[in-house]
């Protein structure tokens, strides 16, 4: 592996564990969810860019709240 390889992947790992993209990952999971949702109540495939737009539209504002407000507790939560 050629040294530039290396940093290339261990810079790849770093933003992987990097709490942007750990959102992403959540978020596009919630959108994913939306989309099923959407296309069994209208009897077909919605489509991603459809489910996208409503999803941002109408439930993100709301998701991140309490995504926020969840993260927040969990640090806050004594282990025993």
């Amino acid at each position: 592996m050629k040294p530039e390889d290396k940093q290339q992947s261990d810079s790849d790992d770093s933003f992987k564990h990097s709490r942007l993209y750990q959102q992403l990952l959540s978020e596009q999971n919630e959108i994913l969810k939306h989309k099923w949702i959407e296309s069994e109540k209208s009897g077909h495939d919605i489509g991603y860019e459809r489910a996208l737009i409503d999803w941002i539209r109408h439930h993100r504002e709301g998701w991140r709240a309490v995504s926020q407000k969840n993260k927040g507790s969990e640090g806050s939560q004594k282990t025993e």
